[in-house]
């Protein structure tokens, strides 16, 4: 079929990627590090769409394209949520989370 490095590989890594995020997002307290978080998520499944398609459909660029959008929309996510962070700071100046939910407007 392909040549080079089996796709079980390119799964592993990704779902080593997914996991890893899914685990900062619900441990941490820190708005940045779940941001982190969410971006090595949608990197994990960046990581799928292209094994999927180089495997699958060597011939054709679906997944080249889908993986174009999520980048597209993970960079006009972080933008925003940087935005929200820096206006959070600014008005309680903490961006742990906890202390956020606690303080009052």
């Amino acid at each position: 079929m392909n040549s080079g490095i089996p796709i079980q590989y390119f799964l592993i890594l990704a779902t080593l990627m997914f996991f890893t995020g899914v685990y900062g997002f619900l441990t941490r307290r820190n708005l940045i590090t779940i941001l982190m978080s969410v971006e090595l998520i949608l990197n994990s499944v960046n990581i799928n769409f292209l094994a999927f398609n180089r495997y699958l459909y060597p011939h054709k660029l679906e997944g080249m394209f889908f993986s174009l959008f999520i980048i597209a929309v993970a960079a006009a996510e972080a933008a925003v949520a940087i935005a929200i962070i820096i206006n959070i700071y600014r008005r309680f100046a903490t961006i742990n989370v906890e202390e956020v939910n606690e303080m009052k407007y």
